[in-house]
């Protein structure tokens, strides 16, 4: 069982407990106690994510295998050195995928280049956004998109109805399950996208166990419910630090069509109502 979201360290604010730190001490006892065996982590807000992603690999490294490093990105803050701090966190703090957010700025060119000569997954918070994952998926195909809280955390439902028909259509585009309210949502999207939902809890800040229980409820056939509870992220991470050269990262033609599985490993931005809270 893996929990594919879930922030740990210091932040370096004191907006909240996004930015302030992110412990795991109580995070871990519920997740062991749940059955939770590995989790993805990156670090919470941060004025530098080199100096965030340092300390976060300081963390994965004391708990010897237990954790997943997800290095974090500011797509406009860090423009022009992304691809510097991001070979650091592949290369030398063992990372396996990027985390973007849309609250600090929205996801660029730059960021998925890079993620793609990495074969690196992307997980953006797109904070209500959802129509932009249609232009990520188009202009990426070889890139796998992982969109938490199914594209809202503040509930918008249409959002989250405009996610899924993307989750279902684009081969390349995956969502995890974290503060999903709407249960008939996540229903939904089970019935059409299958193990393209990935679980996730938005540890610590969220309880592991309760989560988890959202995603027992579905009651998914045993194949689905592997994808969900692991072996698809498994598969988005596994071939992650594979560098391919620039000149070899040729767009490939992007089929509409999805079915569950792996994912095809200036700003592009459109306008919608975003989350109250970031996280």
């Amino acid at each position: 069982m893996i929990d594919c979201h879930c922030h740990a360290g210091p932040g370096d604010g004191f907006t909240g407990p996004w930015d302030t730190r992110a412990s795991l001490g109580a995070y871990l006892r519920r997740a062991t106690a749940a059955g939770i065996g590995r989790t993805v982590v990156f670090p919470p807000f941060h004025s530098d994510y080199r100096t965030a992603n340092r300390e976060l690999a300081a963390i994965v490294r004391g708990l010897r295998g237990r954790l997943i490093g997800f290095a974090f990105v500011h797509a406009s803050r860090d423009a022009g050195r992304v691809e510097s701090l991001v070979r650091e966190a592949v290369v030398e703090l063992g990372f396996k995928g990027i985390k973007v957010h849309r609250h600090d700025a929205r996801i660029s060119r730059e960021v998925c280049e890079v993620a793609r000569r990495f074969s690196l997954p992307v997980l953006y918070d797109v904070m209500g956004e959802t129509p932009q994952v249609e232009l990520l998926a188009e202009e990426f195909p070889t890139v796998s998109f992982l969109i938490p809280h199914l594209g809202s955390w503040a509930d918008d439902w249409s959002a989250q109805m405009t996610l899924i028909d993307t989750l279902a259509r684009r081969r390349n585009v995956y969502a995890d399950t974290s503060g999903v309210r709407r249960f008939d949502l996540l229903q939904e999207a089970a019935r059409r996208a299958g193990s393209k939902l990935v679980f996730g809890s938005d540890g610590p800040w969220c309880h592991p166990g309760l989560e988890l229980a959202k995603v027992r409820a579905l009651t998914l056939p045993p194949r689905v419910r592997g994808g969900v509870e692991g072996e698809t992220i498994l598969r988005l991470i596994a071939r992650a630090g594979r560098y391919v050269p620039p000149s070899r990262c040729v767009r490939a033609p992007s089929s509409p069509a999805a079915r569950p599985g792996p994912g095809a490993a200036g700003s592009l931005s459109v306008s919608r109502r975003g989350a109250r809270r970031p996280v």
